[in-house]
């Protein structure tokens, strides 16, 4: 392994020294942001110098951003950089709103690609979005730190794809788990070959049959766990025994509903502190469930590694990439007075994510709520309409039927 720095290869004992100094550092950052500020209220930086310091610090749950958004925005007075200061904002479902920095790596995926073996001399595809939400810039920039020339290719328009893959030459993929099958099915019907070896992906699952299915097309793809909050979190490498730990990061694994650390081993919740002075959020709760894997890894990266993204510790669910949140379908009903109740159901469809939408009305024509999904949800889905008191009465609005093992 050729590490992307000394910081991969670190001891536990000089991590920890390190940590004790850069803690502080992103308590004193945190509180020139008013917004955190207030959240962490009287705290001394000088004090919080563990990690077992850091636990005792309150929970900022990413469900209380659109508020505080609201409240102040745009980034609810988390930024301790000055809004002028950023290159750019970005707007994700729900709505939320992100900063992001032009400077080199700034949500650190560099570091990821290096791992998947992507450098100077790669060109990489790069079909996440790039139109609001910041998944294209976050690895254009990742590109732009290990030397790859990026093709900004972004979503939809597959003959196209293929055809600027084939031309360009194309070595690397960015983008959606699934999508780059539907590219490589379209370059095997029109008879195109592409060069294509290596896959860096994220904003879905990787599943077994999938991963296996660019294996027998000689394409490497590897996975991070990334928010457009936080950057990279964590992410495969050669070993594929979980996902190692961003250097950037400090990440506790939390019972779901508080901020107390669960034992080695043990499903929770994820929270994430970011040591970016930009936008340091501390103990940040994704809302996503994972657990510690214990060990070192045999890649020879040390630090600690999580068993991955393994499902929601609330309702909010990642589908086709994009988050849907409970307020969102709670929009969807409040839009149309004879809307009883709605749920939202993600399911899988010859490796695509489907959303069906299933709405409780006395009405008979499901065209009449397309348009409402779509504005609301932010993705197209499936319509089904059921009578009044047809749904579960269990208090979920979204329920995820894909499985991952």
């Amino acid at each position: 392994m050729t590490p992307f720095d000394s910081l991969e290869t670190r001891s536990s004992d000089a991590r920890e020294a390190d940590l004790a100094q850069a803690l502080p550092r992103a308590i004193s950052a945190a509180l020139n942001a008013p917004g955190l500020a207030a959240h962490l209220g009287a705290v001394t930086p000088d004090q919080i110098t563990s990690r077992e310091a850091l636990a005792a610090l309150p929970v900022l749950r990413k469900s209380a951003l659109v508020t505080a958004q609201g409240a102040q925005p745009p980034f609810g007075g988390l930024n301790a950089t000055a809004l002028a200061d950023f290159e750019h904002v970005f707007q994700s479902p729900g709505p939320i709103y992100e900063p992001g920095r032009a400077s080199p790596d700034w949500w650190r995926l560099g570091r990821f690609l290096h791992a998947s073996g992507i450098g100077r001399g790669d060109i990489v595809q790069n079909c996440f979005s790039y139109h609001l939400v910041p998944a294209g810039m976050m690895f254009e920039n990742a590109a732009r730190a290990v030397g790859a020339t990026v093709l900004p290719a972004g979503t939809g328009q597959t003959e196209l794809q293929v055809t600027a893959a084939r031309d360009i030459g194309c070595t690397a993929y960015a983008g959606t788990p699934d999508f780059l099958k539907i590219i490589l099915e379209k370059a095997e019907e029109l008879g195109v070959a592409l060069a294509i070896t290596k896959a860096v992906m994220g904003g879905g699952a990787l599943f077994p049959s999938l991963r296996a299915f660019y294996a027998e097309r000689g394409i490497t793809c590897r996975q991070c766990y990334a928010t457009a909050d936080l950057g990279n979190v964590a992410y495969e490498t050669d070993a594929l025994e979980g996902m190692v730990v961003d250097e950037g990061v400090i990440v506790e694994i939390v019972r779901p509903g508080t901020g107390d650390p669960v034992p080695e081993g043990e499903v929770g919740e994820v929270v994430v502190t970011s040591l970016n002075p930009d936008y340091p959020l501390i103990r940040f709760a994704t809302g996503d469930l994972s657990a510690v894997l214990p060990g070192v890894s045999p890649c020879g990266r040390t630090n600690m590694r999580i068993r991955g993204w393994m499902g929601r510790a609330d309702q909010t669910t990642k589908i086709k990439g994009m988050f849907v949140r409970p307020e969102q379908v709670a929009a969807l009903v409040a839009r149309h007075d004879e809307i009883h109740r709605a749920r939202v159901i993600a399911t899988r469809s010859g490796e695509k994510d489907v959303m069906t939408v299933r709405i409780e009305t006395r009405a008979a024509n499901p065209a009449l709520y397309e348009e409402t999904v779509l504005s609301t949800l932010k993705l197209r889905g499936q319509v089904e309409l059921v009578p009044p008191g047809s749904l579960p009465n269990d208090g979920l609005v979204i329920e995820d039927l894909r499985r991952y093992d």
